[in-house]
This record gives C-alpha cells, sequence and structure tokens, in this order.
C-alpha cells in the first residue's frame, strides 16, 4: 500500500489531501469525508482508508477547508462549505485518476456525502459512519449552550473535542438551511448506514431516519460497542472489511477505468 501527499486548489484556497492506494491498479476510488472538527489524519479516516487500500480501493481523505493542514479559516466555513470542497475533491481525482465510485462519510462529513452524491455522477455506492440526519442536529447537539450567543455577539467560541472553535451566525444560519429529506429519498445509489447504538454524540434515530428515507438498495450494520470516533484501530479495521465486502458489487471489476 502506499500513501501520497497531495495539495489541490479548493474555494477556500489550499485542501490537503492523502490518497491511501493498493500496490497494484486500484479496482475503484473513494472519497473519504472526515468528522466535525476532525482532520483526515484522524484514526478512524486514516484506518479506515489505508484498510479499503489493503482490499484494493484507493481513497482520498482531505482536510476541509480551515481545519488540518488546509488553508481556509474555519470560522468562516459551513456546511455548504465543506460540501463544495467534498465535491472539489471529487473533481480533482476525476481530473487526476479516476471519478470517486465510492463516497464515505463519517459523523457530518457522512452528512455532507449524502448532500453531495448526486453532484459526483460516477459514485455507484454511499455510506455513512455515525452520521445525522440532518446537519442542523449538530447545531441542536453541540452548540445548544452557546446559540444565545452566538446570536447576540454573531460569534462564540466553542470548547470541541478539547480544542477551541470559532462558530458564527452564519454556521447555525446555513446548518438551518439545509434539509437533506429530499436528498436521502433520491439518492439513487446504493447505500449503507452504519452507526452504533451506544453512540452518545449521534443517536440512533439519525440512522434510522437515513435509512427509512433511503430507497433501496440500502444496507445497515449496527456497529456495536463502538464510539461515535470510532477510535479503537481494530473497530476502525472492521469497519474498512465491511465497507469493502458490501461495495464490491457496486464498484465492480475495473470501475476505475470505466
Amino acid at each position: 500500500m502506499l500513501t501520497e501527499r497531495i495539495d489541490f486548489p479548493g474555494p477556500h484556497g489550499k485542501l490537503s489531501a492523502k490518497l491511501d492506494a493498493p500496490d497494484g491498479t486500484p479496482r475503484a476510488y473513494g472519497i473519504f469525508a472526515h468528522c466535525f472538527t476532525c482532520s483526515k489524519d484522524v484514526l478512524a479516516a486514516t484506518h479506515i482508508a489505508r484498510g479499503l487500500a489493503s482490499h484494493g480501493v484507493a481513497v482520498l481523505r482531505f482536510d476541509f477547508a480551515g481545519l488540518g493542514a488546509s488553508h481556509g479559516d474555519f470560522a468562516d466555513t459551513n456546511f455548504s462549505s465543506n460540501v463544495e470542497d467534498l465535491v472539489t475533491a471529487a473533481d480533482y481525482l476525476r481530473d487526476h485518476f479516476a471519478a470517486p465510485r465510492l463516497l464515505i462519510g463519517h459523523s457530518l462529513g457522512g452528512a455532507a456525502v449524502l448532500a453531495a452524491a448526486q453532484r459526483v455522477p460516477e459514485a455507484r455506492a454511499v455510506v455513512t459512519i455515525a452520521a445525522p440526519s440532518d446537519p442542523h442536529y449538530v447545531v441542536n447537539k453541540l452548540l445548544s449552550e452557546h446559540l444565545d450567543t452566538i446570536a447576540r455577539e454573531g460569534e462564540a467560541r466553542v470548547k470541541l473535542a478539547g480544542r477551541d472553535f470559532n462558530i458564527r451566525q452564519h454556521f447555525v444560519e446555513d446548518a438551518g438551511s439545509h434539509q437533506l429529506h429530499d436528498k436521502i429519498a433520491t439518492l439513487g445509489r446504493a447505500l449503507l448506514v452504519m452507526q452504533a447504538p451506544q453512540d452518545d454524540t449521534v443517536s440512533m434515530d439519525n440512522a434510522t431516519r437515513i435509512f427509512e428515507l433511503a430507497q433501496h438498495p440500502k444496507s445497515f450494520v449496527s456497529l456495536d460497542g463502538m464510539d461515535h470516533l470510532i477510535s479503537r484501530r481494530e473497530d476502525a479495521a472492521y469497519v474498512a472489511g465491511v465497507i469493502s465486502a458490501w461495495s464490491a458489487r457496486y464498484l465492480g471489476p475495473g470501475a476505475a477505468h470505466a
């Protein structure tokens, strides 16, 4: 397996990425969208992408603008900008390697792949991992105690996963403007929904709603005993193995060059 560092231009400046690829010709290419305020190097992104590479699928994992090594100010970003970054990453793969057939999103990244999938026409399979069914869920769950301050002052300093971030009013308003109901119902791709019953960040109700809204073909896998961040290597390896086995019938032999 090979890991290549890549930079490419995004809507807010340089986007930093890594492409994990098998030693031989990939049977397909995919994109991994990381969790809210995380990065491409978080354990789940790293080990799921590498796990898929070991199964023959090359995966581009990238930092959303304002996070990790990507340019931009996080305070200027929102769910819409995440979707634009994701579409830009798909464009980069299409132009320099092959269009992504597989889209994987973790947490808010899962909501982003649901929102972006129809703008990546070559995508045949979509995977959500611990994803909210609506981006406004993140506002209600993580930002509720700061909403008055944000509304009054225009922004607030919020501690998320042990780090401080500036969250501005436009983030809250933008999250509320996205309703994923129709996008999920008309996804037009095979869907795999993965969720841990014990997840205390994104509740199981979200996975249930995504699954119920989606049309077939769709599958559900319970990540029993796993935490929201998929922070154990053995858990990430399991997730990668399941995604590889499930997606094989949709990616098909030679799909990377189709």
